[in-house]
């Protein structure tokens, strides 16, 4: 005796809608699931899209995934740790650790077809953890979309006969600026600096109008107006879900690399830049002893592919139940490293055309951060012929590469809400608008005089330790609570092939020691944020660990609300709280898959 699942599939506009209900059969009203659950109890009349295509999921992960970092860091730590010696601890962790969780995340939202929040349904003392992956989403859309601002900023900045960081002879260009490089040890040029860096500094950020973080200023209109324009363009790209999202990466997935290959295809052609390819290559067997590569190595590889801040789980939830998630998670992982590998061709043949035409070392010009695609880059494509036309094209690439990934950070919340509270599904529109417009006031503060610093507190707290402290207790949760045997199970449901036994040690043992090693590591190795010389204030630090800590803080305070709101004695709380909600007739009955300590023996 059991309950029948029925399943309608339609179709709308080129969209699927599932609905699902139960019905019981006749004499048997309370029978229990027939055949596998699909780890979720359903409700009745509940409707959840799918993508149009397969192609729109995996343009939405790639573009996602693919963001400002590929560009700005990796080929920089590719460079400072041995060159091509640095793929070795890189691949290393990728395999180990990268790709596991990778696989792991597009699993978990795919079968259980809800947001971050929802899918702990599996083990609810963990739910906690969902909260702790939606707000950290939330905290980076504070300062991410200002990033875009700024390329827009330049990109506007860019249709003129002649680029606005050519020359010192600008209403903001300060008497240090020196249209001249200037990095001998001579005391004299310590102080120099480019037109590029004061435009960005002083033109853009009008950063001489503040003394620090406690100086803001008022917000300046024209980055305001820039962030606004970048705010709508989110908004109608969310409002109807991934019906209206899955479109919009057709263009932003795929431009950077039609971007990349035209600026590589211009820049191999230029002076020095394989002299800066070949310092991007060259191999450094020694540098491998060093501890810090491999630490480098470990982080590059946590936040490159973008697991913890809840979006492979949004994305993947929409997902048909049968889609083939281990494949997409080979290929989207790929397609990111080999991506981030690439666009080092792209940066080091500027980088070296750069060290030619300036006659420094390569070393005073690469750099990594907003300082490479704002000040070192411009300066490059500004000596070219035709300069306008490049830098057009080049901040259209990093325009690209952050709407995109703004894109996930922003579904990440919206999907992982909704499907937590489920009355928002009537007012996606209205509840995409709140969202929206409330990260748009938030991040006012990043554009105003001091706004600089601001941006920097966010980027060193908002998704640092925090981050890796929840993925570490996503996969203690589902490893040992839920159990790597019963997730194995429901991954040969959808795809019907049961994962092997490398990727079930993964889960089970190295990708939470490497998650623990690297939580050990972020606090052991913590340096306080600083902007070129400014040093934060104390209670600009004190604010910036407040903001991590009331994300990582989310995962005890749900165990302890779970434990108190549920009845029963402390073994029974404690075995609902760990048994996945559509089992919770098992714990009535006593039989309890993963909890066998009798109350006895957890005081003895």
């Amino acid at each position: 005796p059991g309950m029948v699942e029925l399943i309608l599939v339609k179709e709308h506009n080129g969209v699927q809608f599932t609905t699902s209900t139960l019905v019981s059969p006749a004499g048997h009203p309370h029978g229990l699931a027939l055949g596998p659950s699909h780890g979720h109890t359903p409700v009745p009349g509940e409707e959840r899209e799918t993508w149009g295509k397969k192609i729109d999921f995996l343009l939405s992960v790639i573009g996602f995934a693919v963001d400002l970092a590929n560009v700005w860091r990796f080929p920089y730590l590719c460079y400072k740790n041995g060159g091509g010696a640095f793929l070795v601890p890189y691949l290393f962790f990728m395999v180990i650790a990268g790709m596991p969780l990778f696989y792991m995340e597009l699993a978990l939202g795919q079968y259980n077809r809800e947001g971050a929040a929802g899918v702990w349904k599996i083990c609810p003392i963990f739910k906690g953890v969902g909260f702790t992956v939606i707000l950290i989403s939330l905290y980076v859309g504070f300062y991410y979309n200002v990033i875009i601002a700024w390329a827009l900023f330049y990109l506007f900045s860019s249709f003129t006969g002649e680029l606005p960081w050519v020359h010192c002879n600008n209403t903001w260009n300060s008497p240090n600026c020196s249209d001249l490089w200037a990095f001998n040890n001579s005391l004299n040029d310590t102080h120099k600096s480019t037109p590029a860096a004061e435009y960005f500094e002083r033109g853009v950020l009008h950063l001489q109008d503040s003394e620090g973080i406690a100086d803001l200023g008022l917000p300046r209109w024209q980055l305001t107006s820039c962030l606004a324009v970048v705010i709508v363009v989110l908004y109608f790209s969310l409002w109807k879900g991934v019906k209206t999202s899955g479109k919009v990466v057709w263009i932003t997935a795929t431009m950077p690399y039609v971007v990349l290959t035209v600026l590589l295809l211009r820049g191999v052609t230029l002076p020095g830049a394989m002299d800066g390819i070949k310092a991007y290559l060259s191999v450094d067997f020694l540098r491998l002893c060093e501890p810090q590569v491999w630490i480098d190595a470990a982080t590059q590889i946590c936040f490159s592919l973008g697991v913890g801040f809840g979006v492979l789980i949004a994305f993947s939830s929409y997902n048909k139940f049968s889609n083939n998630c281990y494949r997409d998670a080979i290929i989207t992982s790929s397609i990111n490293s080999l991506t981030s590998f690439f666009s080092g061709f792209v940066i080091f043949s500027f980088l070296g055309y750069m060290s030619h035409k300036h006659s420094v070392p390569l070393d005073k010009v690469a750099t990594d951060g907003p300082g490479l695609v704002f000040i070192i880059y411009p300066e490059a494509i500004a000596t070219l012929p035709g300069s306008s036309v490049w830098a057009v094209i080049f901040f259209i690439m990093l325009l690209t590469l952050g709407i995109d990934s703004a894109m996930g950070g922003m579904e990440s919340v919206i999907t992982g809400l909704m499907d937590e509270f489920k009355f928002l599904h009537k007012h996606r529109e209205l509840f995409t608008l709140f969202i929206v417009v409330s990260t748009f006031l938030i991040s006012l503060f990043c554009v105003t005089n001091g706004g600089i610093y601001v941006f920097t507190l966010l980027d060193h707290f908002a998704a640092g330790t925090s981050i890796l402290f929840g993925v570490l207790i996503e996969a203690i949760g589902i490893a040992w609570f839920y159990g790597v045997d019963r997730f194995s199970d429901d991954i040969e449901e959808m795809i019907g092939q049961r994962p092997g036994l490398y990727w079930r040690l993964c889960w089970k043992f190295v990708s939470p020691c490497f998650l623990l090693f690297m939580v050990v590591v972020s606090f052991a190795t913590f340096n306080p944020p600083n902007y070129g010389t400014y040093t934060f204030p104390i209670w600009a630090n004190m604010i910036g660990w407040c903001l991590a800590i009331s994300s990582m803080t989310m995962v005890p305070l749900y165990a302890m609300y779970k434990m108190c709101t549920l009845p029963g004695k402390f073994c029974d709380r404690l075995a609902y709280a760990i048994t996945p909600e559509h089992e919770h007739h098992l714990v009535d009955n006593g039989e309890v898959r993963r909890f066998t300590v009798s109350c006895s023996s957890l005081f003895t």
